[in-house]
């Protein structure tokens, strides 16, 4: 059977537009005045890690390799550029059957701040290769404007350099209107799996609308509530924690064992955070089952609540798909294609807000 190995050849649409016939200056993205969020120990670790380093050894080995994913990761800076190029280094070969490259191994730019950014391209490598060399804007204006550049949920970094016409001024971006992150836990989901690209993620998509912070703790299949990793939790100074782990416990019987320790555990060092509890959504592979889970996590959400605790809120994952077309919603009846996404966004988003507002 005859099959187009590169579409570029045949159709020139989908080629990566290059900056070898332009006059770029590419700075260091880790460097001041690039600000880099959703890495808390960044400052320390000087590493695209996403947990302390000290703690690698402490955690199973798909955290262990997952942290290096920088799902959740942004570089944001203010420039008066007309032009704007990517040259990127990635950690690894990141090939999925059913997640695109623009996804797990893709940059997402975006313009404006806030709930008013809008995308502008997607940044993403060849098939096998390990680098991003791309141009991403090009349109002569030369006001100061706000840049948001989303890193690969499923793939990490080893070098970022952003490069701008000869001349242009780099500053710090906008401060974000809720300063302290919104820090999220969970699986596959979470990390991003199974967006087209970063932007899409429903993390992503939130925390642009409530224009936030964000630091993302999904590790796909690799979220089991281990105390070692509500220890990390506990360390980040966040203004909303999303606990969404239900599809990688392996059975409802470690659910109930480690969701409730879980909480009390982050609850005891972070008497005033709002928690925000959500089961999972592909509840119709396995409606039994789904219930059973569902009773786990309200459960820990009663407990809190007749202890008299007034930050916990109870997202029932069935629902966020929607009604309409739920089949619609995911590559594999399990993560989410971006419509099912957006769904997702659209229904955990009231929870969000009313948390953050609980406590700003």
């Amino acid at each position: 059977m005859a099959y187009v190995q590169d579409i570029t050849k045949v159709d020139g649409n989908f080629c990566a537009a290059g900056y070898e016939d332009l006059d770029l200056e590419f700075f260091d993205a880790t460097q001041s005045p690039f600000e880099i969020s959703g890495l808390p120990f960044f400052q320390k670790d000087k590493k695209f890690c996403r947990i302390p380093l000290e703690y690698l050894e402490r955690v199973s080995e798909g955290v262990k390799i997952l942290a290096w994913h920088t799902s959740g990761v942004q570089i944001r800076f203010s420039s008066n550029a007309s032009q704007i190029g990517l040259s990127a280094e990635l950690r690894e070969l990141s090939e999925m059957s059913h997640m695109p490259l623009s996804g797990n191994s893709g940059f997402d730019l975006y313009l404006g701040a806030g709930k008013d950014k809008k995308f502008v391209k997607s940044l993403r490598p060849s098939f096998h290769q390990g680098s991003i060399n791309q141009l991403a804007v090009n349109d002569q204006c030369n006001d100061m404007r706000q840049w948001t550049l989303y890193l690969p949920l499923y793939n990490g970094v080893n070098s970022v350099k952003i490069g701008v016409n000869k001349g242009a001024s780099i500053e710090a971006p906008a401060e974000f209107t809720i300063k302290k992150p919104i820090l999220f836990y969970g699986h596959s989901i979470t990390q991003g799996g199974c967006a087209s690209r970063p932007g899409n993620s429903y993390t992503s998509q939130v925390c642009r609308w409530l224009d936030a912070d964000m630091v993302n703790l999904g590790f796909s299949g690799s979220a089991l509530g281990e105390l070692d990793i509500a220890e990390v939790i506990t360390k980040i100074d966040a203004s909303v924690f999303v606990m969404d782990y239900d599809h990688n416990a392996p059975t409802v019987e470690h659910l109930s064992g480690t969701h409730e320790n879980m909480f009390r555990f982050i609850r005891g060092k972070r008497p005033d955070l709002p928690v925000v509890f959500v089961t999972r959504t592909d509840y119709d592979r396995d409606r039994r089952e789904g219930d059973l889970r569902k009773l786990v996590i309200s459960r820990t959400y009663r407990v809190a609540k007749d202890n008299g605790d007034p930050r916990v809120w109870l997202v029932d994952g069935q629902t966020l798909l929607g009604s309409e077309d739920r089949d619609a919603c995911t590559v594999d009846g399990c993560h989410p294609n971006d419509l099912g996404f957006y769904r997702i966004s659209k229904g955990i988003y009231p929870y969000i807000k009313t948390a953050v507002q609980f406590t700003n």
